[in-house]
């Protein structure tokens, strides 16, 4: 081989090997992906309210939430369940059963319905649908009944709950409203602040009622110190009052 042509294989290898570094470099340019600012996974889990776990809801006093929940509301949150319930009366049963009356009923009991072996053993322990079970099964069907046909993941709101309870009770309920929980009543209307315990829980605190008018527990607010004084004598009364508060002797 001559150098002349020793030279002409030389340079097209060169030459070729140049190209297709060139074209690589091209191509990672022009298709480079996207730099990820955080490498790694993205793993979706439940926040806790506190380092102590999930937070924990308070009990409902049905007597007190009930006579004041948004019917309109629960109809209206109620549309989810539409694909598999009806509510009205004399409906027929779809994928779920029928849930006119539901409220107060027997579980399981709807006529023509097959019901899960699940909700048989829970009818067979429970006489009637109370608020609190209805609550707790819309929570979490699925976690409440083993083995139900209900598939839908539940209500996560308490105040959708109500609601749609207080919408099923008014599609023909028989079960009554509970009497209210004195002390939830007396905390809800004293704007969050806790009912008095202990051995003075009768006595209305300062400012708490008007004079002579009943207080939320009960008691009678006695006259204003000051402002008549409690035998009605006057301005001159408050300072008796302070001296025999001095003194008890």
């Amino acid at each position: 081989m001559s150098d002349l042509t020793f030279n002409k294989v030389a340079g097209a290898v060169l030459a070729t090997g140049l190209a297709i570094v060139g074209l690589r470099e091209l191509s990672a340019g022009v298709f480079a992906p996207p730099e990820i600012e955080k490498p790694g996974y993205l793993v979706e889990v439940a926040e806790a309210a506190d380092a102590g776990g999930a937070a924990v809801e308070a009990p409902i006093d049905w007597g007190t939430v009930l006579p004041t929940a948004d019917v309109a509301a629960g109809e209206a949150v109620f549309a989810k369940c539409k694909s598999c319930h009806v509510v009205d009366q004399g409906g027929a049963n779809g994928t779920g059963p029928g849930l006119f009356g539901v409220v107060g009923a027997k579980p399981g009991a709807h006529p023509g319905f097959g019901y899960s072996s699940g909700m048989a053993d829970f009818a067979g322990k429970t006489p009637v649908w109370t608020y609190e079970q209805l609550n707790i099964f819309i929570k979490a069907p699925q976690k409440t009944i083993g083995g139900t046909k209900m598939t839908f993941v539940g209500l996560k709101k308490p105040e959708d709950r109500i609601n749609v309870i207080a919408y099923l009770r008014s599609k023909g309920g028989s079960l009554p409203v509970p009497a209210p929980d004195p002390a939830v009543a007396a905390q809800s209307s004293e704007g969050g602040v806790p009912a008095p315990s202990g051995p003075d829980a009768g006595q209305a605190a300062p400012g708490a009622a008007e004079a002579g008018k009943p207080t939320a527990t009960g008691s009678t607010a006695a006259p204003a110190v000051g402002a008549g004084g409690p035998t009605g004598q006057g301005p001159g009364a408050s300072a008796e009052v302070k001296s025999k508060t001095a003194n008890p002797n």
